[in-house]
């Protein structure tokens, strides 16, 4: 059993770092039935419950009736067929698996916050404020909670807060003892898992919930490397833990049971770094993740989500409700340097985490995959270090240079059949591994670039006894630029629709370290303990930054919507590096609204003068423009006025978001109207100016907006005019600023 289990959490842990791609079929003939939370549905909603156990006894996998209507359970395709057709049902559904999509962060924040030189010094962040605990509770949906971390201690907090309507479910191997006043909840969910805990045998679930509110821990690192103090974004917020997801993905029934409880538990804040595909569709009543955020935000719940890491392919963003705060990824400034040298005292900087003990001189030789190749192999695929394309022979002893072409095993895959042939080492040629630092344990590997590694490849072709040596990984800090936007965080425009931008914001992503389960023997090094601290890469490190974020921001503004504290988050946003120059992607080219939405979050939004305010009104007429009928709608909706009637021509680009996207735009005038809220000083007045691109024309009416007393909230309107169609897509932004704030909100213009 022991063994099957460290085998299920190496399978797990490879599929993590290599950005698994779970396929989101039905794997557990579950259907979910979906029936909105209209009040008139429940009568409904108890009338085929009742019908289907009577039916099949133990078909029913969950039942959803708190916050919302509706259930799982098992099913034949016929009768799931004739379940849509009764009344009160919105959808039913095939059970989807959705995939899993700090110290140095925080402080890069707020480094680069402080540079931010339009922002008044009186408004700045204290990030050391946050320490103090508060009542504010964030929901984590992942693989559950390690609770002995240090990270969710409970010392200095005082008595679980009153709203709080939860649970500690007990197993064998989790307590109510492993609850405490910090980690107040924790749920698991089972159904299509192989797992019966709400303890994080995994190390996700653990990883996220400390990056978004754990205490800060002095001398935290991965085995030395990342030194410094960890915390969250907001390490005096309480814990729910709710686990959804296992080895093998997240079930979607699990996810809406989770939402379900969520809701009535009294979270405030929910964090999910998970999600669909974006082939899915604007099909958002079979979006799990969609139909429970929804409900969640109309009880005034904050839901943050991860873009997903199928980047950098265009229109690859997953989770792109609007009524969601999307998160793309970034990188801080710190790199981790694994150094080459070459036999002729070339130093080549690389990069990846190893923990290898070569001799400091190039004393090894070095053997380009191409000049190691077995008899029947083909070229392409030594060089690639292809399974079973190597010769045994050439590369025992040896550090082997390994090529990454499309289409080629992965950068793990290689790593273990150079170690089965005997090498001593591996050079892995890939900007993207350079970019981005995978750990490789004990065995010497360093990731080049393309252009190191074309280096690295002549010296070894060319002379007659290329030696190498390949040192133990060191962090470094400051870095420069940085932050870049990385090749696997997905990209916009919003396969739903190009009107609405998302990404919303991007933040840390990059080789964040954050808490780890003690008791991990998978990611451990050879004769030492496990680490209590590891480091990953992906949206899903992104996501509980800005959950944490957004749960500082609801402490200290309690009655504000979630879409406000969205909004506090975008326009405060940075578009600049720690060269004070515009934020670039991997490939170097200027990051856009598609690469990281409003820019990357800074530690500013506690005041952000002006917020646009998105209400359920909105979201329910963005489902009329996107196909949904009026029948539909107030079946969805708890808070849907009787006479609510949708908007034929109304557009969605005129929801009042944070950011403005127009699409099939042929240069003939549009007209956006915008509606802003004051919560900056009582008196004040705001002028708009406009950066606009080449070839379009902008123009705010009225320029200038003047606050009062009993003027809270002002509307404008953008034109948009060009002579005619273009090519590409033109990205802008609309700022409104005095002498105390300055409120950005980016726009992308589309001809298709």
């Amino acid at each position: 059993m022991k063994t099957l289990q460290v085998l299920c959490r190496l399978i797990f842990l490879i599929c993590l770092l290599r950005e698994s791609k779970a396929d989101e079929t039905q794997s557990n003939g579950v259907y979910i039935v979906y029936m909105g939370s209209a009040a008139n549905s429940r009568n409904n909603h108890n009338l085929l419950l009742t019908s289907l156990v009577e039916r099949k006894r133990n078909a029913v996998v969950h039942n959803y009736q708190n916050s919302f209507l509706g259930f799982a359970a098992r099913l034949t395709k016929e009768e799931a067929n004739d379940i849509a057709r009764q009344p009160g049902v919105v959808s039913v559904f095939p059970d989807p698996l959705l995939k899993l999509h700090t110290t140095r962060s925080w402080d890069f924040l707020q480094y680069q916050t402080s540079v931010e030189t339009n922002l008044r010094p009186s408004d700045k962040y204290n990030y050391s404020s946050s320490n103090a605990a508060s009542d504010i509770i964030i929901g984590i949906m992942d693989t559950g909670i390690w609770p002995e971390s240090e990270s969710f201690s409970d010392e200095g907090f005082g008595p679980i807060p009153s709203k709080w309507k939860g649970t500690c479910m007990q197993t064998d191997d989790f307590t109510a003892a492993n609850c405490n006043r910090k980690l107040i909840g924790a749920r698991y969910y089972k159904a299509g898992g192989a797992f019966n805990s709400p303890r994080d045998d995994h190390g996700h679930g653990t990883h996220v919930a400390s990056t978004a509110a754990g205490n800060t821990i002095h001398k935290a690192s991965y085995y030395g490397l990342a030194m410094g103090s960890a915390k969250g974004g907001f390490p005096g917020s309480r814990i729910a833990s709710y686990r959804v997801c296992g080895v093998i993905g997240c079930q979607g029934s699990n996810i809406l049971a989770a939402f379900d409880d969520a809701i009535e538990d009294g979270v405030d804040v929910l964090s999910l770094s998970l999600g669909a595909s974006a082939a899915d569709g604007p099909n958002f009543h079979r979006d799990p993740v969609a139909i429970g955020a929804f409900h969640a935000t109309e009880k005034g719940i904050t839901v943050v989500c991860s873009a997903g890491n199928d980047g950098p392919s265009t229109g690859s963003v997953v989770n792109v409700a609007p009524w969601i705060l999307t998160v793309a990824a970034s990188s801080i400034d710190r790199d981790f340097q694994a150094d080459i040298t070459l036999g002729d005292q070339t130093v080549i900087q690389g990069g990846g985490i190893n923990f290898g003990e070569l001799q400091t001189s190039p004393v090894y030789p070095l053997l380009y995959g191409n000049t190691a190749k077995r008899n029947s192999s083909k070229e392409i695929d030594a060089r690639n270090c292809k399974p079973r394309s190597l010769d045994k022979d050439k590369v025992k002893g040896s550090i082997v240079v390994c090529e990454n072409e499309v289409g080629v095993s992965s950068a793990k895959q290689k790593l273990a059949r150079v170690k089965k042939l005997g090498a001593v080492g591996m050079v892995f040629v890939s900007d993207d591994a350079r970019a981005v630092a995978s750990s490789y344990g004990s065995f010497p590997v360093a990731t080049v670039n393309q252009t190191d590694g074309k280096k690295i490849i002549s010296y070894a072709k060319n002379e007659r006894n290329p030696m190498a040596t390949i040192s133990p990984t060191v962090s470094v800090t400051q870095h420069k630029p940085a932050p870049i936007v990385p090749y696997f965080s997905a990209r916009g425009p919003s396969f739903a629709t190009k009107d609405i931008l998302k990404p919303d914001v991007a933040a840390p992503g990059v080789a964040i370290l954050a808490s780890w389960p003690g008791n991990d023997s998978v990611v451990k090094l050879a004769g030492k303990n496990p680490p209590l601290f590891f480091i990953l890469s992906g949206t899903s490190m992104s996501c509980p930054h800005v959950s944490g974020l957004a749960a500082m921001i609801k402490s200290q503004h309690p009655n504000w919507s979630p879409s406000a504290i969205r909004s506090a988050i975008m326009t405060t946003a940075s578009q600049t590096n720690n060269m004070k120059n515009p934020i670039t992607t991997n490939s170097g080219s200027l990051a856009t609204p598609y690469d990281l939405g409003a820019g990357e979050v800074s530690l500013n939004p506690l005041h952000p003068g002006l917020v646009y305010e998105t209400d359920t009104h909105n979201y329910l007429h963005f489902l009329c423009n996107i196909g949904y009928n009026i029948t539909t709608i107030k079946k969805i909706s708890s808070t849907i006025p009787t006479n609510f009637t949708c908007h034929t021509n109304s557009s969605i680009s005129n929801m009042n978001y944070p950011s403005i996207a127009i699409s099939k735009f042929n240069g003939t005038e549009i007209i956006i109207k915008r509606t802003v809220t004051n919560v900056g000083t009582v008196d004040g007045i705001y002028t708009a100016s406009v950066e606009a691109p080449n070839g379009l024309e902008v123009n705010v009416v009225p320029n200038m907006l003047e606050f009062t007393e009993s003027k809270k909230q002002l509307s404008y309107q953008v034109i948009f005019r060009a002579d005619g169609g273009f090519d590409e897509d033109k990205f802008g932004s609309i700022i409104w600023s005095n002498d105390e704030y300055r409120v950005r909100s980016p726009f992308v213009v589309s001809s298709r």
